[in-house]
């Protein structure tokens, strides 16, 4: 076990004491100033809006949830094809917030026709669109191939006609740095995806927008719990080449980052953090 001391100078001012060390964060990583939102514009966005989050299980998805019900919106809709991470979303948003209009729906997105029928019945005014299958190795594989290319572009595209044909306002997509000259399959997918909503943006005069995500610390399948994990068996702690370079941000970081696209997002725009280092 290590801890982590407090800053020399907050030592050296005496407004801490060297007994005062704790856990390690994983904020601690981030080696730079957590991004902040603006919330006036977000608040003008959400408040009184029926919102739509696709992948609300997830743990982006989950945290999305839980900013998204800070700003009052009219309705939120928890879509999500895995029943127990949806439950465990509503039970807890349901105790934080008893008085918003909660709706789990269980279904996958590349069924137009259901699709179809949940936004003519709940008329969702903004869309956030997490759900996809995000492993890059076992994505890999050839096996899934085909699961990846339905879940994550046909899926996709079927969410952007729907919200076309329902008249939606406003459509965030979260894509990923790895959708930058794509080098694998779950990148390919994803960049297939991303021009699928720009075309619908353009075609369309729609705010639908792009937001592309670094590695986020913590979020589930990502490499930090991993670590973790290897560390915790006593190693090797594996990582892909000495020269890989990852860009991280926080799940909230990356969630305010979702959040302020759809507040300043016109139609065709991506948008990504500036990570530092």
């Amino acid at each position: 076990p290590f801890r982590t001391m407090p800053g020399i100078y907050e030592l050296l001012c005496g407004k801490i004491n060297v007994s005062r060390l704790r856990n390690v964060d994983i904020a601690d990583l981030l080696r730079r100033q957590p991004a902040r939102t603006n919330e006036a514009l977000l608040g003008a966005s959400l408040k009184g809006k029926r919102v739509l989050v696709t992948g609300a299980g997830g743990s982006i998805g989950s945290e999305l949830c839980r900013q998204i019900a800070r700003w009052q919106p009219e309705e939120l809709v928890l879509l999500g094809h895995g029943e127990n991470s949806i439950f465990e979303a509503l039970i807890e948003l349901r105790e934080n917030y008893p008085s918003l209009t909660l709706t789990p729906v269980i279904a996958d997105i590349r069924h137009a026709e259901r699709l179809a029928r949940i936004f003519a019945d709940y008329r969702p005014q903004v869309i956030f669109h997490t759900a996809a299958h995000k492993h890059v190795p076992l994505m890999e594989a050839s096996a899934n191939i085909e699961e990846a290319i339905t879940n994550n572009v046909l899926g996709t595209q079927r969410l952007v006609q729907a919200a076309l044909d329902a008249d939606v306002e406003r459509l965030v997509m979260i894509s990923t740095d790895k959708a930058v000259k794509p080098s694998n399959v779950y990148g390919a997918t994803k960049r297939l995806a991303e021009m699928l909503v720009l075309t619908a943006a353009s075609q369309n005069t729609r705010a639908f927008t792009v937001v592309r995500f670094g590695n986020v610390l913590g979020s589930r399948g990502s490499i930090i719990p991993r670590f973790k994990r290897q560390i915790a068996l006593g190693g090797p702690v594996t990582v892909t080449h000495p020269d890989m370079e990852r860009f991280f941000m926080t799940i909230p970081e990356a969630v305010h980052l979702v959040l302020q696209a759809s507040a300043m997002g016109q139609g065709g725009e991506t948008f990504v953090l500036n990570m530092g280092e």
